[in-house]
């Protein structure tokens, strides 16, 4: 099957997959999707088979008509998640009270802000310095 791949044990399923796979699991023709999504079935067709990729209209629109997220429809299975490391400590971070949870997210958030500023900021190099002189 086109677009899929068995990535270390994971089923991985591309948009066109799971535009079929929505298509199917509501009993629609190609015809009925694209009136349910508001597009041309010349299009319904193009994405099932591979040959287009939707904008980013055609992909809040789809996630609308079938209540689905656009990440389900864009990202690979695991792809967002977090790593096995960080998983254990938000499950440990969800069973503490409200108090420390807003504390340990505060200080998240300190920390990515830190980490973008970090990432904009670019230190002067030792010529730019004497030149400047």
């Amino acid at each position: 099957m086109p677009g899929i791949d068995h990535h270390q044990g994971l089923f991985w399923m591309s948009f066109t997959e799971r535009f079929l796979q929505l298509r199917k699991q509501h009993g629609l023709t190609q015809q009925q999707m694209a009136e349910t999504v508001g597009i041309h079935i010349t299009q319904v067709k193009r994405y099932e088979s591979g040959e287009a990729q939707p904008s980013l209209e055609i992909l809040k629109k789809v996630a609308t008509a079938f209540n689905v997220t656009t990440d389900w429809l864009v990202f690979e299975q695991g792809e967002r998640e977090p790593q096995d490391e960080l998983k254990l400590k938000f499950e440990a971070v969800a069973q503490m009270d409200e108090d420390e949870r807003r504390s340990i997210l505060a200080l998240l958030d300190a920390m990515i802000l830190k980490h973008q500023t970090k990432r904009f900021f670019v230190p002067q190099t030792e010529n730019d310095k004497t030149a400047g002189s």
